[in-house]
């Protein structure tokens, strides 16, 4: 009978790999972002996924595992989605909207799957694999924010069609009960 160990050593396999796939596809987004500060943000969070991999392989040590990666298809559907947004969208002026939008979906499923890890690792009795989720967790919730906030600030309005001076053609900018982020929490 599996137990809330197997659960949990399960779900940290799926991340360490899904972890090191995120690590190969940032680089792909960043090339085809054509806002400065997207691609500064998405390569910011490559360095911090560098860091979540050291930190998941302490993760196995607190477990006395060994750090061992189980291939991940939610996370290999996630950036194929991404990489085709990259493709589909690369000469339109959506591309960076569709960027955060894909890169969003990546952090929600990360925080998802870092809280129940993190809660798990409480209750298996594992304050140090707890802190060190936790810090991961906090990272991912870190770049989402940066995400909307890239989003809300520019590439929203600029795959309307908007520039500073408010929206083209006579669109609308504002509209009741719609917000302006590419996801929403």
């Amino acid at each position: 009978m599996k137990a809330l160990k197997d659960l949990f050593i399960e779900e940290l396999t799926d991340m360490y790999d899904a972890e090191h796939r995120i690590l190969k596809a940032l680089p792909r987004l960043a090339k085809a972002a054509t806002a400065d500060d997207l691609k500064q943000a998405l390569l910011l969070h490559l360095k911090e996924t560098e860091g979540h991999i050291k930190k998941l392989q302490q993760v196995f040590q607190c477990f006395n595992e060994k750090a061992r990666g189980r291939t991940c298809t939610s996370m290999m559907g996630l950036l194929e989605e991404g990489d085709e947004v990259a493709t589909d969208f690369r000469s339109s002026p959506v591309i960076n909207a569709a960027l955060i939008s894909a890169a969003q979906k990546v952090e929600h499923y990360e925080m998802a799957t870092y809280g129940c890890l993190r809660e798990w690792a409480g209750l298996l009795g594992n304050e140090e694999a707890g802190s060190l989720l936790q810090e991961i967790l906090e990272e991912e919730m870190a770049a989402d924010e940066k995400f909307t906030e890239l989003a809300r600030a520019g590439s929203n309005r600029e795959a309307l069609g908007e520039d500073d001076s408010g929206p083209a053609d006579g669109a609308i900018s504002e509209r009741p009960g719609v917000r302006s982020s590419a996801m929403q929490r």
